[in-house]
């Protein structure tokens, strides 16, 4: 027998990324609307569009009309790998040798949203990767969020 009643189908948001430029900058796998959220405080539903330029980031959203650089952009898990030359284009960005403050509560938040011990491994394993571009403050208070959620996913 045959349901009269349609089942409900799931609609696909439309990515607010858009690419303007055809020559896509390396560091653009990095820029999700997610990131950008976090980045200006507010819910990813505010943010109208996401412009990637050639060599920057036009981000508007409620309130906000911003160009933020590429190099703001956190390495994030599921995209091609970090190479060599992203750390060059990223200390050629910064001012210091370091990466962003950003970067830090990004990745606390990431540690925090994990949702396995696998998936938080992942994590991990990505900031042991860029860990010279973060101050040892930094990098010690993410050290200790992880060893926290760690615990907390294995034991509960």
């Amino acid at each position: 027998m045959i349901s009269e009643t349609p089942a409900k189908s799931r609609t696909i948001a439309e990515s607010k990324i858009i690419h303007k430029s055809p020559i896509l900058h390396p560091l653009a796998r990095f820029v999700t609307e997610e990131t950008v959220a976090l980045l200006f405080n507010i819910a990813v539903d505010d943010i109208y569009r996401i412009e990637c330029c050639r060599y920057m980031v036009y981000v508007h959203a409620k309130g906000i009309s911003r160009f933020v650089s590429y190099a703001d952009f956190p390495p994030i898990v599921g995209v091609n790998a970090i190479a060599l030359q992203d750390f060059g284009r990223w200390y050629k960005r910064w001012k210091s040798r370091l990466a962003p403050t950003f970067w830090t509560k990004f990745y606390t938040h990431k540690f925090k949203e994990a949702v396995s011990v696998d998936n938080l491994l992942e994590w991990g394993l990505l900031v042991a990767k860029v860990k010279s571009a973060i101050s040892g403050a930094a990098l010690q208070q993410l050290r200790d969020v992880y060893a926290q959620e760690k615990y907390w996913r294995e034991n509960f």
